[in-house]
């Protein structure tokens, strides 16, 4: 049947929109780890490229690579293993300190007839908190990374096919003379938006854990992996990372050191995500900022923990669709940053 209104087609697009996200959502287990595989696999294709340039085999680039990651999957769940059995050990000595510190406050705040209830404010403010949400945000990534078998055979086989994918889209969509712009366009994106966050992700991680050892907070390394995971989630990602290291900041030393973390997390996100990150990326795909923090609900709903680590990404895929069809240009524009 031939749709003729306008009403009515749109009303088509919307149920087609629903249906497509109601299969993705019911899909998840499927769709996520491939998800995953995907844009692991794009930000370490630059790695590849580098070697088959120094005149590697691209075989035993793509093995290289495929060992970096299973070691460090392997380091972070020893890290993350470890850290929660010293602090199980340490967790009375830490209640101890905290209490100390909230009675040294409710000292304070009573000088100026200001009257807490530090017993309430304990139960709270357990230092526990800060280990358990910190597990938490990794036991989501842990989740998919259940079938880290499937994930790394997946990026194998994407690794290898890499090189003749763009020319076999090309094909794929009637341009056998290469000149779909958008396919290029999207690639290259892609492509260089997460290779540029993950260096951008692995400065601000290794700057976040020299800060706290300087500092002697307990497990800074824990939370300088942290650190760099959430550094992935725009926006609100770093305040995330920064919770658990200022709490045990204040458990271990009080206010003046917790201050001191939080301080050097802000000057690092703000270097970081307002100077550098702009500058290697330039401005050629912005994204509103209302935008990103939209698609951050959004893929996090649609598609849990792997969904906000790579909403934009995933954002800027939906953009560069919008804007090949002059019909979607106007929606493309409104996700821009600029109406240029």
């Amino acid at each position: 049947m031939e749709v003729k209104s306008s009403t009515a087609k749109a009303l088509v697009i919307c149920a087609s929109v629903v249906i497509v996200l109601a299969g993705l959502k019911a899909a998840n287990e499927i769709v996520v780890p491939f998800l995953l595989s995907g844009f692991i696999a794009i930000a370490c294709s630059p790695l590849i490229n580098l070697g088959c340039r120094l005149r590697v085999p691209r075989w035993l680039s793509i093995t290289l690579v495929i060992l970096l990651i299973m070691v460090f999957g392997f380091m972070l769940a020893g890290l993350v293993g470890q850290s929660m059995t010293d602090f199980r050990e340490n967790l009375p000595e830490y209640r101890e300190q905290l209490s100390g510190e909230f009675a040294w406050l409710a000292a304070k705040l009573a000088t100026f007839n200001i009257h807490i209830n530090t017993d309430l404010i304990r139960q709270h403010l357990d230092p526990s908190m800060a280990m358990s949400m910190t597990t938490n945000i990794l036991g989501g990534l842990g989740g998919v990374l259940s079938n880290l078998f499937l994930i790394l055979l997946t990026i194998v086989f994407m690794l290898f096919e890499a090189e003749s994918m763009p020319r076999r889209l090309h094909v794929a969509m009637a341009d056998p003379d290469m000149k779909l712009n958008h396919i290029d366009r999207f690639i290259k994106s892609v492509n260089s938006y997460l290779a540029i966050k993950t260096l951008v992700s692995l400065a601000t991680g290794f700057i976040v854990g020299v800060w706290l050892w300087v500092l002697n907070v307990d497990y800074f390394m824990l939370w300088a992996v942290l650190a760099f995971l959430l550094n992935y989630i725009p926006n609100i990602g770093s305040i995330i990372a920064a919770i658990p290291a200022v709490m045990m900041a204040f458990v271990q030393y009080g206010f003046g050191v917790a201050g001191l973390v939080g301080l050097g997390f802000i000057v690092v996100n703000t270097v970081m995500g307002n100077m550098v990150e702009p500058r290697l990326m330039g401005r050629g795909l912005g994204l509103s900022t209302l935008v990103v923090f939209l698609s951050l609900i959004f893929w996090g709903w649609l598609l849990g923990s792997v969904g906000m680590l790579l909403s934009v990404p995933l954002t800027m895929v939906v953009k560069i669709a919008l804007e090949s069809r002059s019909e979607t240009n106007w929606l493309a524009i409104l996700l821009s940053s600029d109406s240029r």
